[in-house]
């Protein structure tokens, strides 16, 4: 009977230490994986970064050539604020009221990018 005890009190403790083993085997292959996958992340927004620079560049050649550029940067930055607004959905009224333009006017920084829209959404259809 004591050897009994003794081969299952042994047996027992190297299943305690293989398990232990096996734990860390399989910690170190999860952090393996989620360090694979975040360097890939991390890639992929570098790749986005440097497409959207991209972007940005050509846009701003694109509005030098055009002339586009000679506008006044405060007039720049409030048509880019208000057509911001316009993207998210505000109406032209809140606009109006959040940078203290009047609404027609506003319209009127609106109306070819509007016109722009619908020309688009008429192609579709």
């Amino acid at each position: 009977m004591g050897w009994v005890l003794a081969i299952l009190f042994g047996s027992a403790a190297v299943l305690l230490i293989l398990s232990f083993i096996k734990t860390t085997q399989s910690k170190s292959q999860l952090e393996q994986q989620i360090e694979h996958s975040s360097i890939s992340l991390m890639n992929e927004v570098h790749e986005l970064q440097k497409q959207i620079r991209n972007i940005e560049l050509d846009a701003e050649i694109t509005a030098k050539q055009s002339g586009s550029m000679e506008q006044n940067s405060q007039e720049r930055l409030m048509l880019r604020e208000v057509l911001d607004m316009h993207k998210r959905g505000y109406s032209a009224d809140s606009i109006a009221s959040k940078t203290g333009h009047m609404a027609h006017e506003i319209e009127k920084m609106l109306a070819p990018y509007k016109a722009k829209k619908m020309e688009r959404s008429m192609a579709v259809q």
